[in-house]
């Protein structure tokens, strides 16, 4: 087979601008397909252009008064970066999520594929957006799955979601799940020492949350099963990694419990983490794959989670988790 030339369009990834489960997905694919193909990343991030682990990295900063005007203006600066790469042409264009529908539509009579890594309804906990931006984003992701090529989505929940949503006909969905590199995320260490960093005793079991402290991710399902975990057992310990809107409410709720958060945390700190704690909640209201269960299993870490979206496809339970 020769070697093909791929563009992805993604709003993140981890060699830039990183905010969720969406850059390891997108930057892994991409990084993998390297090996063997000449591939480029278009992305948001500042400085020179780059090329790392065999992937051409192509970046923007882009401006805008709202969500919608800024990712506009991405798709527009990346697909100008786009063009000036296209000679020989690409042979395939895989947009990831709505942010860059706008470049899609420009490109959509190019061999495209758009990979559906969430919808704004899972976004919004499984539940309808009621305001004109949340409207707008919805439209956004109608419009990616009319116009592209072909259709991904990393689940049988996120495929059933898209089909119900926006009428995407089952035979031009392939169903794909993320992957990740399952050796990375498995570390010796002495736990005992990574817990007493956090002010631990080393012998206490440590749970560990981490993901976006927004309501999809359901951060407040797990603080009110605090005060009854606390009840079977007094010394469990609660560590709750990363950021979002609801940190301030989480934080006035856990006052008087053994609950520590960090904000958001960089990779090596979380990998450690992951490994010293004792059990891996995962409370999403909707997850429509949930990465942190790949990973935390790779840890070897046991790991308890709501029956929702992809979670409910990986875990057998009472089995794995």
């Amino acid at each position: 087979m020769q070697p093909l030339k791929i563009a992805h369009f993604c709003w993140e990834s981890l060699r830039s601008v990183r905010e969720g489960g969406l850059s390891p997905a997108a930057t892994h694919l991409a990084e993998v397909l390297g090996k063997t193909h000449e591939v480029h990343f278009f992305t948001r991030g500042d400085g020179p252009d780059r090329t790392l682990n065999g992937v051409s990295y192509h970046f923007c900063q882009p401006e805008g008064d709202d969500i919608l005007a800024y990712c506009h203006d991405f798709s527009m600066a990346l697909l100008q970066k786009f063009h000036a790469l296209d000679t020989p042409r690409f042979d395939i264009i895989h947009f990831h999520d709505w942010h860059g529908i706008d470049a899609l539509a420009e490109l959509r009579d190019r061999k495209t594929v758009i990979s559906y890594h969430s919808t704004e309804y899972g976004r919004n906990g499984g539940n309808f957006g009621s305001g004109p931006v949340s409207q707008a984003i919805s439209a956004k992701e109608w419009t990616g799955g009319f116009l592209a090529g072909q259709v991904i989505t990393v689940s049988k929940h996120t495929e059933t979601e898209i089909m119900w949503l926006y009428g995407i006909p089952e035979s031009r969905i392939t169903v794909i799940p993320n992957g990740i590199y399952p050796e990375s995320y498995h570390l010796r260490l002495d736990p005992g020492l990574v817990k007493k960093r956090y002010g631990i005793h080393p012998l206490a079991p440590l749970v560990l949350f981490i993901g976006r402290l927004v309501y999809q991710k359901g951060p407040d399902l797990l603080v009110d099963a605090i005060p009854q975990v606390l009840k079977r057992r007094w010394d469990v310990q609660f560590i709750i990694a990363g950021k979002g809107d609801m940190r301030p409410e989480l934080e006035e709720r856990c006052r008087g419990l053994p609950v520590r958060f960090t904000g958001f945390i960089p990779d090596e700190e979380y990998r450690e983490l992951l490994n010293a704690c004792d059990l891996v909640v995962i409370p999403s209201r909707n997850e429509p794959f949930g990465l942190v269960l790949t990973e935390a299993w790779s840890a070897e870490r046991c790991v308890v989670a709501t029956e929702v979206g992809g979670l409910s496809e990986n875990i057998d339970n009472f089995v794995d988790g």
